[in-house]
């Protein structure tokens, strides 16, 4: 094969790349960018640990679920939260991931996946237990943080 027939290939190569990328990188800025515009408008407060820890959680984590799958959440919980394991931070935010994707895969429009993300936050507790409550920690441990 001569060096001029694979130049053709290498160039396809690097776009498909370049497509790749592109794609895969596009999914989460929407997944960021829908979530953090709804956060910003909730004010709630406890940026980190707090309510609106549990909202961000929980409303990304629908957010996928919606327009994706659960199993995606399932993914990135034990990727990013080790499953909930190792302490309290990581439990709550798995917690509310967990519930996040149970309201994201049920909702049957893009406006009820949102409303009911923010009453579940609103009927939210600290240190709740239940598989269907939203959970966050105690104030002392908030941080008023974006992330």
């Amino acid at each position: 094969m001569s060096h001029a027939a694979t130049k053709p290939a290498r160039k396809r190569h690097w776009r498909r790349l370049f497509v790749v990328a592109v794609v895969l990188g596009a999914y989460p800025a929407f997944v960021m960018v829908a979530t953090y515009s709804q956060f910003f408008a909730a004010g709630l407060p406890g940026g980190r640990n707090g309510p609106a820890d549990a909202y961000r959680h929980s409303l990304a984590s629908a957010i996928v679920a919606y327009t994706s799958s659960p199993r995606c959440v399932d993914l990135v919980t034990a990727v990013m939260e080790r499953g909930g394991q190792g302490n309290a931070a990581r439990a709550m935010d798995a917690h509310n991931n967990r519930l996040g994707a149970r309201i994201g895969a049920a909702a049957d429009s893009w406006t009820a996946m949102q409303q009911a993300v923010l009453a579940a936050v609103n009927e939210g507790a600290i240190d709740a237990r239940s598989p269907d409550q939203i959970t966050w920690l105690a104030p002392d441990a908030w941080q008023e943080r974006l992330y």
